[in-house]
């Protein structure tokens, strides 16, 4: 690739760049997590979490913007970014305000 060529994407899922608020939700003995959602496709994401967070490798992420929560495995790990896996059919989520 020459320096003047635009960078080729090798990526099966073509990532979308978004940025919403999500929360990471561990199971009722974990506090919930703050995020951001800030690439998206339809078989993954990639989350920014705060650098002290202890997040584990499977767990639901809701996200309010969709209305949807999705099951999650983490794939890889670096700083405060986790790229993850969305497995299972994603479930339609309320909140109290709805």
């Amino acid at each position: 690739m020459e320096p003047d060529e635009p960078r080729r994407e090798r990526r099966l899922h073509p990532r979308e760049i978004v940025l919403k608020e999500a929360t990471i939700v561990a199971g009722p003995d974990n506090p919930a997590i703050g995020c951001s959602v800030r690439n998206q496709h339809e078989r993954g994401a990639e989350l920014r979490v705060p650098s002290d967070a202890v997040v584990p490798e499977r767990f639901l992420l809701h996200v309010p913007d969709d209305a949807v929560t999705y099951q999650t495995v983490v794939r890889w790990r670096r700083k405060e970014r986790l790229g993850v896996q969305f497995y299972g059919a994603p479930k339609p989520s309320t909140t109290a305000a709805d």
